[in-house]
């Protein structure tokens, strides 16, 4: 028998009075509740609010300012809608790169994974396959050309992390939570990034038996103070929020960058990386295109894409594994840089500089390479 997801009366009534509060311009535009937003949400994961007003739901909350309330509802729902597992080690650091992915740069985050579980850091990535407004080259594409299993469910990836020959894995947002994958392609249509865009990197899909860590990017200067109030809701013992390049988790290679922690749900403290003091000279901002990638359209768009996003997620590969081989370099130095931040911020080294000692150390022994499986 077909399932009925139709909106209720119920649904249409909720949807109803939200939109006529957050949809009635800047200066009468009304907040709602966490109970209603997070209500609201999982009628839209559950496909019984209409689509349309899903849309004038999400839109108009963006275009009058989420409030921490709206996001927290927000976030509950997909946490609910959300397979979660734990795996059999005591943390895990939870990597939550853009899921719209990079265009202008080569992605080497995903090989923060197997460096970090040289290090002895079980460590998790999600995403996606194509998300807008970007559509860039996520850890899922770069993954998938090295080789990497990437269609794996939250108890697969926990299996791997507590593999002690692996110590890390994928998981897609397809496999912890098909309803808010489901909507992709409605966030398409919308155009403009919303509150799922802010909140779907604070799933947790995989925890460790007693705490889970939070490592992401940021850009715009608001967002340290929401992602850390979000990331202590969702359950995140710590988190490392650092201002990357292209929104992610790595920051520039060739300025001081401006980085915000918290420890054991304590408040967000901010402080500064400087590359160079971690022995990193360089003159670019992250790993390069190659100048031979081929352009490329998005099909059915007529915004030009940087590069064709299968090419460039083999050079982000073959970038990455050979800076795990010890390869040294931009790719080799993002790595670096990378895991200082994680090894310093989970209290594993006594500082930055000891970081990217140890960092390097792994990477020359080429040891890393032999978890990318």
């Amino acid at each position: 028998m077909p399932t009925d997801t139709s909106p209720s009366t119920e649904n249409r009534e909720l949807m109803r009075s939200i939109i006529q509060r957050v949809a009635t311009g800047p200066d009468l535009s009304k907040d709602i509740s966490l109970a209603e937003a997070r209500q609201a949400m999982r009628s839209i994961l559950d496909a019984t609010a209409d689509p349309v007003q899903a849309a004038i739901f999400l839109i108009a909350l963006r275009m009058k300012r989420e409030t921490d309330d709206e996001l927290r509802g927000i976030l509950e729902a997909i946490q609910e809608a959300t397979g979660h597992a734990v795996a059999e080690v005591d943390e895990v650091v939870d990597i939550a790169d853009p899921y719209d992915g990079y265009n202008r740069s080569l992605p080497v985050s995903p090989f923060l994974m197997p460096l970090l579980a040289e290090c002895g850091v079980a460590t998790i990535s999600h995403g996606a396959n194509a998300v807008g407004p970007k559509f860039g080259v996520t850890h899922r594409h770069v993954l998938e050309a090295a080789g990497v299993a990437v269609d794996l469910s939250p108890v697969e990836v926990a299996a791997r992390l507590s593999d002690p020959d692996l110590g890390w894995g994928y998981v897609d947002q397809r496999a912890y939570c098909a309803a808010l994958h489901n909507l992709l392609g409605l966030r398409e249509t919308i155009v403009k990034r919303q509150a799922l865009t802010t909140v779907e990197v604070l799933a947790r899909p995989v925890h460790g038996r007693r705490h889970t860590h939070l490592m992401t990017g940021y850009v715009h200067k608001p967002y340290p103070r929401i992602y850390a109030l979000l990331a202590r809701h969702a359950g995140f013992e710590s988190a490392l929020l650092v201002r990357g390049v292209e929104g992610g988790v790595i920051p520039s290679l060739r300025q001081r960058g401006l980085c915000f922690n918290y420890q054991r749900m304590g408040e967000e403290q901010s402080f500064e990386v400087d590359p160079t003091s971690l022995g990193i000279e360089q003159a670019l901002r992250a790993p390069p295109l190659p100048e031979s990638l081929p352009q490329t359209t998005r099909a059915g768009d007529d915004i030009a894409i940087a590069v064709d996003l299968p090419a460039t997620a083999t050079a982000a590969a073959r970038a990455g594994l050979a800076a795990l081989e010890g390869g040294h370099g931009p790719a080799y130095d993002a790595l670096v840089l990378g895991a200082a931040l994680v090894l310093w911020h989970l209290g594993r080294v006594p500082s930055l500089e000891a970081g990217a000692i140890r960092a390097r150390a792994v990477l020359d022994s080429g040891r890393a390479a032999r978890r990318v499986c």
